[in-house]
Parts: structure tokens; sequence; C-alpha cells
């Protein structure tokens, strides 16, 4: 890409689409093509294939999607793949018919076998059976990894595509019922501060291990790639650091300040006892994260500060 370069960020108001248009505004990128839900539909086929000739993009950042987390997925089973699915093919496609020269697609590490080995490498993919309770979002994003290489294959479409490992950050969602756990503990951890609650309950043992990644340093990771990779397949996205729920619930209750009790529920589920993604391929290439978790969390709880005074 070049700094005049017609570049369109799918998914501009979320989490990852913002921190990507952060990113290529601060490198200094001044042409970037953004566009609300209320004014174009991506599961919309005609709509898309309209704003992809009136506006011709170049290059395109697909981080629209539907996402939540495990109760959101496993309520919403019938929304989430049939959005998924529409939003990335119509996307995908108006890339291929409008000659984009470049693409890259967001998938997710949930989508790797529920019991594949840790740390978990690229060729894991499609080797187990997936998660059931996020079973239709992770066959909605298969099919997207599937279809940017079907394409490159068929077409010789520059498409590439990025696995991203668990994320965080500014502009995250704090839904008491759809986020994802370290948006979750921040915000019951600052409600129990708030109201001052004498404890805070956490499910599980606090035993799993998890990976987590600032979104800024995922976004850092999608420009980079955008700049230096060309090839079919995919690439994981992540630390390669790891730590347990209770390392991070501690880490969330000093950042928020909290004073109160932490307790673990071991009547309820830990789920999978692991999920580190193998970024070796991602360090081969020349990238690593910028920043550490305890600094991040500061900068993701200062965000959700100012938008909870909104």
């Amino acid at each position: 890409m070049n700094k005049e370069s017609r570049i369109y960020i799918a998914g501009h108001r979320g989490m990852v689409g913002s921190a990507i248009h952060r990113n290529l505004v601060d490198q200094g990128y001044h042409n970037i093509l953004t566009v609300d839900f209320n004014n174009l539909d991506l599961t919309k086929q005609n709509d898309v294939f309209q704003f992809f000739e009136e506006n011709k993009p170049e290059y395109v950042f697909l981080a629209a999607a539907k996402v939540g987390g495990i109760l959101a997925n496993n309520t919403y089973k019938a929304q989430f793949i049939y959005e998924n699915l529409m939003i990335e093919a119509n996307i995908i496609h108006a890339s291929y018919l409008h000659k984009v020269k470049k693409l890259l697609f967001l998938g997710s590490s949930c989508i790797y076998p529920k019991l594949a080995p840790q740390p978990m490498k690229e060729e894991h993919l499609l080797t187990g059976e997936l998660e059931p309770t996020n079973e239709p979002y992770a066959i909605a994003k298969i099919a997207g990894l599937k279809m940017c290489d079907a394409y490159r294959d068929q077409y010789g479409s520059n498409f590439i595509s990025v696995m991203p490992t668990n994320l965080y950050g500014i502009n995250d969602n704090y839904h008491p019922e759809n986020s994802h756990v370290l948006p979750a503990l921040i915000r019951r951890f600052h409600a129990a501060k708030s109201d001052n609650l004498p404890e805070v309950v956490v499910w599980g043992t606090g035993a799993p291990l998890r990976e987590f990644m600032f979104a800024d340093d995922l976004a850092d990771a999608c420009c980079f790639l955008m700049n230096n990779y060309d090839q079919a397949g995919w690439v994981n996205i992540g630390t390669g650091d790891e730590v347990s729920i209770k390392e991070l619930a501690e880490k969330v209750k000093e950042v928020v300040g909290y004073a109160g009790k932490l307790v673990f529920d071991h009547t309820k589920p830990d789920g999978t006892p692991r999920k580190l993604l193998d970024v070796t391929k991602l360090h081969a290439l020349g990238f690593k994260h910028k920043h550490s978790l305890a600094d991040a969390l500061t900068i993701a709880y200062n965000d959700y500060l100012k938008n909870i005074t909104k």
C-alpha cells in the first residue's frame, strides 16, 4: 500500500476495525473508506457490489463480523452462521469482481478443533471436531479462509487470511451477556468497586490458560502483513504468551483498584484447559507485539471508564 491507496475497512466501528483505522491514520494513510451499517448492510449483495462499483477500493481489510461470547454464540446460532457467511462472501466476491489489489480476511482462533494440540499451529485447522457452542460461527469463518484461498487458486486474487487470538482493548464489547471474558471481568470488577461489594465471583477454578492480545497490536500485525505477506494459507496472530484465568482476574482486579475478595466458583465449568496459538510463522516474518498485558489492561480500563460516562 502507498499513502494514497484507497483502503476500505469493513467493520471500522468495531474493536478490530477501529484499531486498524487508527493504525493506518498514524502511519499517514489518508484515503480510507468507511461506511456505517445504517448506510451499508454488508449482508445485502447488491448493496455491497454497488459500494465497490462507486468507491473502487484498492485494498480491503475484512474485519466486519457478527461476534460474541459463548452465550451469544450458543443462543444465536442461525444469525452467527448466516450473517458471517453473507458478509464475507459478498465482500470477497466484490473484491474479486472489482480487481482489488489485496484483501486481508480476519478469522478467529476459536475455529481450531476443540482438542487441537497446544500450541495450535496453522496446519491444525480441520484436523478434529469443533467446539459445539461456537460451531456455526467457526464454520462461517473457516469458509472465509477457504474462500480466500480458492479465489487465489482459481483467479489469482491476492487474498490473505489471519487467525487472531483472544482480543481486548479500545472499543471493546462490555455487554453483560455477550462479552468475552476479559471485558466481562473489567465490567464486573468496576461494578463491584462502585457498589462496594465484598466479593466478585468468577466461574470455574481459575486454572485454564488463555492468550490475550491488545487489539492495537493485532491491527499493527494486520497492516504489517498487508504490506509484507502474499501467500496462500493463513497466519496466526498472537503473543505466544498465556495467563491463567486466576492470574488474569487478579491483574484486572489490580488495574480496576477493587479491594474486595476474589472468589472462584468450582461448581461452574472451566471450559477448554488451554488455548494458545503457535506464532512461529508470524515471528519468522519479522513481527512481534509491542504491548504487555499489564500496560494494555490499563489502556482498556481507561477506555471503559470514558465510555460508561458518556
